[in-house]
């Protein structure tokens, strides 16, 4: 397969990729391949990236700009053995707003035994700034964890989770798979209800710790069911860290066709070193909504093995390079990191803070 990109358009503005991929050769030793515009009867008889089966090079425009989504305050510390202060909660949400975030996942409202991390939902909440234009996002898992995150009055958004094993759901949240799903539009429809957004998120998309591979089948079929609830996007998360690039193709662009015009939201962890790589080809495909903690923290307390989220300040890094805009500033994200390590005690996993800056600065 060979790829390159190109500018594009007035200006040279708009990045176009371009992928050959070369046609099997058939027993006589003959091939060819052909060049043109992939059309819309193509994506839906062969959603983009095409397997190596692919007979014809395609062109797809990536987004300009994506929606970027902090999930550090949640998702980050959900999983850390020292409690990190209510105070400290506050500062880290602080700095992501300054940083220029205007989503972010603030707490989850879960029981505190099992997740003691999460204990002060209510504090954090009643100590939120007030700032024009930030959405913050409590997650939920039930009705009870729905109805404490409506009564804080300073949540925008509910998010639901369902997972797509049922051994990992049931151990995340006691149901079957399918019955997270059900479980996950009620929470949608009580946050409309309750004038708020909802969004849902399946767990587990591309791999479970317990179970192995998920079939993407159904997992297109979990996301056709929540769309039913119409929530303002469904999230694929990548809970364990075991997706690549390709399978994250296939599985953003089948469901994004299977949803739209809902947006596809995702979430990834850099378990295995892919993280980063799977946030590109999730934008490629068309994913408009990217998760990220602040330093790379993360994890999930009923996940073996899980590790950190994808850093915000590599994430934004890779895609602001690319010519893909975040509405983040990421000297503002490392100058947090630095803050954030000391708060933690230890260097943060983040790549792109223990770096030099580039471009340098030209000196004056």
């Amino acid at each position: 397969m060979n790829d390159c990109t190109r500018n594009a358009g007035p200006n040279g503005s708009g990045r176009v990729r371009i992928v050959h991929e070369i046609e099997s050769r058939s027993v006589t030793g003959e091939g060819n391949s052909q060049d043109r515009v992939e059309t819309d009867e193509d994506r839906q008889a062969a959603p983009w990236p095409s397997t190596l089966q692919s007979k014809e090079r395609h062109v797809r425009v990536t987004a300009k700009s994506i929606e970027f989504m902090e999930v550090g305050p949640r998702d980050g510390l959900q999983n850390e053995k020292t409690i990190i202060s209510t105070q400290d909660k506050l500062e880290l949400i602080a700095r992501a707003i300054d940083a220029g975030a205007r989503r972010i996942e603030v707490t989850s409202f879960v029981n505190p035994r099992r997740v003691p991390q999460m204990a002060d939902a209510a504090e954090v909440c009643a100590g939120l700034p007030e700032a024009d234009g930030v959405i913050y996002t409590g997650l939920v898992l039930n009705a009870k964890g729905g109805e404490r995150a409506i009564a804080t009055g300073r949540i925008h958004e509910l998010g639901a989770v369902c997972v797509a094993s049922d051994r990992f759901a049931i151990a995340n949240q006691g149901q079957t798979s399918m019955e997270s799903v059900e479980a996950a539009k009620g929470l949608v429809a009580m946050a409309k209800d309750a004038g708020l957004r909802g969004q849902a998120t399946i767990g587990a998309a591309f791999g479970c710790p317990f179970e192995g591979e998920i079939a993407e089948d159904h997992v297109i079929a979990m996301a056709r069911a929540l769309a039913e609830a119409d929530p303002v996007e469904i999230t694929l998360a990548d809970t364990i860290g075991v997706a690549d690039p390709a399978h994250v193709s296939r599985l953003v662009t089948a469901v994004g066709e299977a949803i739209g015009p809902i947006p596809v939201r995702v979430h990834f962890h850099n378990t295995r070193g892919t993280g980063v790589a799977n946030v590109w080809a999730a934008v490629e495909a068309g994913a408009r909504v990217v998760d990220a903690a602040l330093g790379g923290l993360g994890g999930c307390p009923f996940a073996p093995g899980a590790a950190g989220n994808v850093a915000s300040e590599d994430v934004v890094y890779m895609l602001h390079r690319a010519g893909v805009e975040t509405g983040m500033d990421l000297e503002k994200l490392v100058a947090a990191n630095a803050w954030l390590s000391g708060v933690m005690d230890r260097t943060l996993p983040s790549m792109v803070a223990r770096a030099p800056a580039f471009p340098m600065q030209q000196q004056a």
